[in-house]
């Protein structure tokens, strides 16, 4: 995942690499488009993001948190929601995965 700096209003935009996909398409790089609170001071702050992926009918929120660990390495923990396409509302009940994510920074 590649982000953009923090604009004015707390967007962010970027791209995602996932190396996880249940398709037989090629994986390809997706966009991200996303928000984070306005750090309180304890530099802790919640966000969330949307991938948009470029080569499966499905879309994906996270939501999550940034920690701060004393010697300044950063950590995001999320739960995430994917959604997909179905081809009709009697199959929605299979359209729906949900998870668990944690990044860290590599520089």
């Amino acid at each position: 995942m590649t982000l953009s700096a923090l604009d004015a209003a707390g967007t962010f935009s970027g791209s995602y690499h996932t190396a996880v996909a249940v398709t037989n398409k090629q994986i390809v790089v997706s966009p991200l488009q996303g928000a984070q609170q306005h750090t309180s001071g304890k530099g802790q702050p919640t966000f969330g993001f949307t991938v948009q992926w470029q080569f499966a009918d499905s879309t994906t929120a996270f939501v999550g948190q940034c920690f701060m660990d004393r010697r300044g390495k950063e950590t995001l923990e999320t739960m995430w929601l994917l959604r997909e396409e179905v081809t009709s509302r009697r199959d929605s009940w299979k359209a729906t995965r949900v998870g668990t994510s944690i990044f860290t920074r590599i520089k």
